[in-house]
């Protein structure tokens, strides 16, 4: 089992013991993929895995989980609501490199308003405040991106796998905890706010799907066709679905 295995089961399983779920359609092709990368005479089998799901308040439920062994493991879950709700975007990105571990979790706004960060920031600080001691700030992040974080964005590079299975896995799932709790309690604005939570998914997404980190590693396993694809057609498809609507 992958490091990252745990925190795919355990988010499932609490979305699924909390939310009335149902499947979100992953297109042929991206359910799983495997490619090998490495030298000929060691050559590594990379494996990509996508779970898909979604409720009546939450457009998308989706995961790209990559295996590739000792040198590569990564999970990137992500859930969209839908337009009529003001709740933020819940993003895990946890990447294992052979050097060490990138960690990023948060409640990614809409806005940054005060009375949203009131609403959606302040009821995260005292649990983000309570893991910086032992996942301390991971450093600097790209300026254009800071945008799209709150004030309880959970940024670190544990440099022990233990940290990871432990004080991160206690993390994701306290995240994930208060993520429902917000979901549950969500009612759907007024139709006149919605144009604007459209165009901050939209902002969102494209942002993402422009400099997604995992564009040039996905490729390298898998070609750039199909990586482009994945990325517009599944892991950030809301223009699509949006056109498609028209």
């Amino acid at each position: 089992m992958t490091i990252y295995q745990k925190f795919l089961d355990h988010a499932i399983a609490t979305l699924n013991e909390n939310l009335d779920l149902s499947d979100y359609p992953i297109p042929e092709g991206f359910e799983r993929k495997e490619g090998v990368t490495g030298s000929k005479s060691k050559p590594q089998t990379v494996i990509t895995e996508s779970y898909g799901s979604c409720s009546p308040k939450l457009r998308q439920i989706r995961a790209a989980h990559v295996n590739g062994g000792a040198m590569l493991q990564v999970l990137n879950f992500v859930i969209f609501p839908q337009l009529e709700y003001d709740i933020p975007f819940f993003g895990a990105d946890l990447v294992t490199l052979p050097g060490g571990h990138l960690i990023a979790i948060d409640m990614q706004p809409l806005f940054h308003t005060d009375a949203y960060k009131t609403k959606y920031s302040e009821p995260l600080m005292e649990m983000f405040k309570g893991y910086q001691k032992d996942l301390p700030w991971g450093g600097d992040f790209p300026e254009e991106a800071q945008q799209f974080f709150s004030p309880a964005f959970l940024w670190t590079r544990p440099a022990e796998t233990e940290a990871v299975e432990t004080t991160v896995f206690e993390a994701f799932k306290d995240y994930l905890d208060q993520y429902i709790a917000f979901v549950k309690a969500a009612e759907p604005v007024a139709e006149s706010e919605q144009e604007a939570i459209k165009q901050s998914h939209v902002a969102y997404l494209n942002y993402r799907a422009e400099k997604d980190p995992a564009r040039g590693m996905l490729t390298r396993f898998y070609g750039e066709e199909w990586t482009e694809e994945y990325i517009h057609g599944f892991l950030f498809d809301l223009e699509r679905k949006l056109a498609g609507a028209a």
